[in-house]
């Protein structure tokens, strides 16, 4: 049985791209939910995942913070995508006679200007490329797709217009997942490395700002922080944050340390290699 590698998608969204870019030995598969891609990894019917987590432009994607940490997996690497997306129509249709545009709500957001300057009402699919399948079935001149351009020729349909996106940096970073093992040693990772942890303060004043202070006097660079509420009580926070450096690292070592004092949990997703976009 061919390897896979489980994505949220269906083939030809940026999510099949990004499992083809990185690792194309492996079988893309595709799963209707980020949950399904999480369940195939875990039950061994699929060795690893990809997973956009952020996007440039519309922030947040998966909610990773609350599928991860009790999920017995394990962030193994990243991956940034720069993101492109191209209007299609049916065959023989024109940009003149579309009304309606389908695709991912990220990607209706990333492409606001066309959306605007053609008045086309937008309509949220479940995914770029499942949209791009849609207008095919419905074969219907008035509804087009927001896509990535590999959907086109993988549905039959023809490019309105190319590039449509609304920022030519628009960039989504994906993280890699594989089943939890032992954290990687520094040895076994290159110079610049990724430590991405999620962790609750203690109900104090000023938990955040002690919990936080450690990493700043022993000059580890935190490069991501979110935050989100846990169950419906209103009083506890969990803090997801990305940090460069490794564990073993002296002042890391030192800033964990301090961290431990001010909060009740803390639990590392994962040590991995960053992505040579984080230095260009």
């Amino acid at each position: 049985m061919d390897p896979k590698i489980a994505y949220q998608g269906e083939p030809g969204s940026n999510s099949s791209i990004a499992c083809q870019e990185v690792y194309p030995h492996l079988k893309p598969l595709a799963c209707s939910s980020f949950e399904e891609a999480f369940s195939h990894l875990a039950d061994g019917s699929a060795e690893l995942a990809m997973i956009p987590i952020e996007n440039s432009i519309a922030g947040r994607v998966a909610d990773i913070h609350s599928l991860l940490p009790a999920s017995n997996l394990q962030i193994i690497g990243e991956h940034f995508l720069r993101i492109r997306f191209d209007l299609l129509g049916i065959p023989g249709s024109k940009i003149e006679d579309a009304k309606e545009v389908h695709s991912h709500i990220h990607a209706l957001g990333q492409c606001r200007g066309i959306i605007q300057s053609l008045n086309l009402t937008p309509v949220i699919a479940g995914d770029t490329a499942g949209s791009a399948r849609e207008v095919r079935d419905w074969n219907d001149p008035t509804k087009v797709s927001l896509a990535p351009p590999k959907a086109a020729e993988m549905y039959g349909l023809d490019v309105l217009a190319s590039g449509v996106e609304d920022d030519p940096t628009n960039t989504t970073r994906f993280v890699i997942l594989g089943r939890e093992r032992p954290l990687p040693k520094r040895g076994d990772l290159p110079e610049h490395v990724i430590t991405t942890l999620v962790f609750r303060v203690r109900n104090v004043p000023s938990a955040l700002f002690k919990a936080l202070g450690g990493f700043a006097t022993c000059g580890v660079n935190m490069t991501r922080i979110e935050s989100y509420m846990v169950g419906a009580e209103f009083a506890a926070t969990m803090f997801l944050v990305d940090l460069q450096g490794h564990p073993e690292d002296h002042p890391m070592k030192t800033a964990l340390e301090e961290l431990a004092f001010f909060t009740s949990e803390v639990k590392i997703l994962g040590v991995y290699a960053a992505h040579s976009h984080r230095s260009n």
